[in-house]
């Protein structure tokens, strides 16, 4: 049984997840950024219990199609900034319609109705911050850090800070 995870975005929370299965002796197959897949389908009352220990590490189960599909949508933009491998001639709208096999401006449109922000400013957003945390670890010049997160200057990079 495939379940979708609200607010899971990085390692510390899979494994914040897989704990909370753990705890419910629940057996899962696999866990990745929003998704969990477990190895037999979990009653209702399974999935109450579920729901309610994830809400207190401050996730939540998402039975809604529509909020699954968003939370997709984040969970790839957040892969993808985390990859620093960002193409200067990256075209948001094209790459979302390759990753989820849908119809951009309807995956956009819901988007922004459900999370008050645009689909690029989403993504602008999750790369200023990843442009933060690269520059407080200090690994890479900001001219490296324009050029993985796909920006074509370092002006461009801050215009946009």
């Amino acid at each position: 049984m495939k379940l979708y995870i609200k607010n899971m975005v990085c390692n510390r929370c899979i494994t914040a997840v897989e704990r909370v299965f753990k705890d419910l002796n629940l057996e899962i197959t696999a866990v990745a950024l929003g998704e969990v897949e477990t190895a037999a389908d979990l009653h209702s009352t399974e999935l109450r219990t579920l729901d309610e220990s994830s809400r207190e590490s401050g996730f939540q189960i998402l039975e809604d199609s529509a909020q699954q599909l968003i939370e997709k949508v984040k969970n790839e933009i957040i892969l993808l900034v985390d990859g620093l491998d960002i193409p200067e001639d990256f075209i948001l709208s094209k790459w979302i319609s390759e990753k989820l096999h849908r119809d951009y401006s309807a995956v956009s449109k819901l988007f922004s109705q459900n999370e008050n922000v645009t689909l690029e400013q989403y993504f602008i957003l999750q790369k200023i911050e990843k442009v933060k945390e690269l520059l407080l670890y200090d690994e890479f010049s900001l001219t490296e850090i324009s050029g993985k997160l796909g920006y074509k200057s370092v002006q461009h990079l801050s215009s946009q800070f």
